[in-house]
């Protein structure tokens, strides 16, 4: 007779399975909180459909550079050029496309491919000489600044045209044609939402018959039914409003890519296991001087992405483009459960890190607070998630 896995069998206690991953859930309940807590201050801006799609739009950038600078933190790295090479790259695409009239889709391959040597160039120097990240992006912010500079003669370039614009201002059409709400966007965000959902349970079922750790039911019935119930409710508030953004798409096209790759792939396994232990991955046959590589280039085409995106949504390329962005998105995946020491984090984790700072500042701005105390309270919020990191790594 055939014995059925049970499901309670496999599931630790509820107590340890907190203990074991406060930090996954904690940065979605603190998402949840600062939402709910600037809902409530704002007398509920915060989550109107316009405020809502500027939310998305003013954090789009921050969002890709994040998913790239997670896996170069995840390798025991960091990048401190992202935000010049932002810059940089919006400047060249402005130079290109205003300057010399050369096609916007043309000039968007040629900035990823720039993006993508940037990359390689800062990581050959990782890499192969050993360079320190540090040392090496930090010169690349300054070249990058000075390059930026250079190619505009210290002056804004711009306009765009309106299909380049597209790129952050655009929103899916509904096909639909109904006129009071985007109905297409709406059932977009509902078969996304199942999708994920039935993926879930997919997964969990295989994990129960490989005789898998498996999280408590309640907390993973819990997990999803925010998950799910958040990605409906915002994408019905989307579509009252246009519908939902073409940048944001191009989010969740990257966030589904890279998590299948660093969560389903060789790579993306090797990359956790050069950033946990680099000695112990060269002894297991793992090339980890060409995976720090392939990070860094990663890292550029990302960048020089953020770069076209930003340079779209403000319609014009200027000098200060980027300044202080490199700040946000390593604090963003800080903030989403990586770990200083690399080899611990999630592209999710990431991605919420970036939504719990761009929540804090649009809702510190929408109460009129400064921000010289924005700084300071963010400062405070990258300094309590490492120290969390620290302690919680002290008692494991």
């Amino acid at each position: 007779m055939k014995t059925e896995i049970i499901d309670t069998d496999q599931c630790p206690s509820a107590l340890d399975f907190v203990k074991k991953h406060i930090r996954e859930y904690g940065i979605l309940l603190a998402l949840i909180a600062i939402m709910a807590f600037f809902q409530v201050a704002t007398g509920g801006i915060l989550m109107k459909p316009i405020n809502i799609t500027n939310l998305i739009l003013q954090n789009s950038y921050i969002i890709i550079m994040a998913i790239g600078m997670l896996l170069v933190i995840v390798c025991g790295h960091i990048d401190l050029s992202v935000g010049s090479v932002v810059g940089f790259v919006g400047a060249l695409a402005a130079v290109m496309i205003v300057n010399y009239e050369i096609n916007y889709v043309l000039t968007g391959a040629v900035c990823l491919i720039v993006g993508g040597c940037i990359g390689a160039l800062q990581g050959f120097w990782v890499a192969y000489y050993k360079i320190p990240a540090f040392i090496v992006t930090l010169a690349g912010m300054l070249v990058f600044k000075g390059l930026t500079l250079a190619l505009l003669n210290g002056q804004s370039v711009g306009p765009f045209p309106k299909g380049f614009q597209l790129i952050s201002s655009g929103f899916i059409p509904d096909l639909f044609n109904n006129e009071s709400l985007n109905l297409f966007s709406l059932l977009l965000g509902v078969v996304v939402a199942l999708f994920l959902l039935f993926s879930a349970l997919r997964s969990r079922k295989q994990q129960q018959k490989l005789g898998s750790e498996v999280e408590p039911s309640a907390f993973f019935y819990g997990k999803y039914a925010l998950i799910v119930g958040g990605i409906i409710y915002i994408s019905y508030l989307l579509s009252i409003f246009r519908g939902i953004p073409n940048v944001f798409i191009i989010m969740a096209f990257l966030i589904a890519v890279y998590s299948f790759v660093a969560n389903r792939t060789t790579i993306g396994r090797r990359i956790y296991a050069v950033g946990g232990n680099e000695k112990a991955a060269l002894l297991s046959g793992i090339n980890s001087v060409r995976l720090t590589f392939l990070t860094f280039v990663n890292m550029g085409v990302l960048a020089a992405l953020a770069g076209l995106v930003f340079a779209a949504r403000l319609n014009t390329a200027t000098p200060k483009a980027g300044l202080a962005f490199e700040l946000d998105v390593i604090a963003a995946v800080f903030i989403g459960g990586a770990s200083m020491s690399g080899g611990v984090g999630t592209i999710i984790g990431a991605v919420i890190g970036a939504f719990i700072m761009g929540v804090m500042n649009n809702g510190m701005s929408i109460l009129g607070i400064g921000i010289d105390w924005q700084q300071v309270i963010k400062g405070l919020v990258l300094l309590a998630a490492v120290i969390f990191d620290v302690l919680n790594k002290n008692k494991g």
